[in-house]
């Protein structure tokens, strides 16, 4: 059974939930992601910030920057390392999730996207389709 720690990646940008949402937001477009992990000093996940999440920031420009905290979703889907990956996948797809964090012992130890598990599934496709 694969399971999510063969195919998460472990470099992980975070962000912590006292930053300032527009350094949340340069390090989301800087680095082409679209959510980060919010963690606390020990890095245990407290939230996630997404693009959505920042969304409402047209209409409600102020002098005002705010805090990652005032924009992001607290209550986060996210997995163990020891978990499947199918169950991820499944996750994924009824959630309409982009990606998820992997957690060990509810620390941030992991991230794996959409993109991850389809990359993974063309590998085994390619080196299924190379012993044939």
């Amino acid at each position: 059974m694969l399971k999510a720690k063969d195919i998460m990646k472990t470099n992980v940008l975070a962000v912590a939930a006292d930053a300032d949402i527009y350094r949340a937001i340069r390090i989301m477009v800087e680095n082409n992601v679209t959510g980060l992990p919010v963690v606390d000093e020990n890095r245990m996940l407290v939230g996630i910030v997404t693009e959505k999440d920042v969304l409402r920031l047209l209409y409600e420009i102020e002098d005002r920057p705010g805090a990652v905290e005032d924009f992001m979703t607290r209550s986060v889907v996210a997995y163990g390392q020891e978990d499947a990956v199918t169950a991820i996948a499944e996750g994924l797809a009824a959630h309409h999730f982009r990606r998820v964090p992997i957690l060990s012992d509810g620390t941030l130890v992991g991230i794996i996207s959409r993109k991850d598990i389809v990359k993974h599934i063309k590998q085994q496709w390619l080196t299924q389709s190379a012993s044939a």
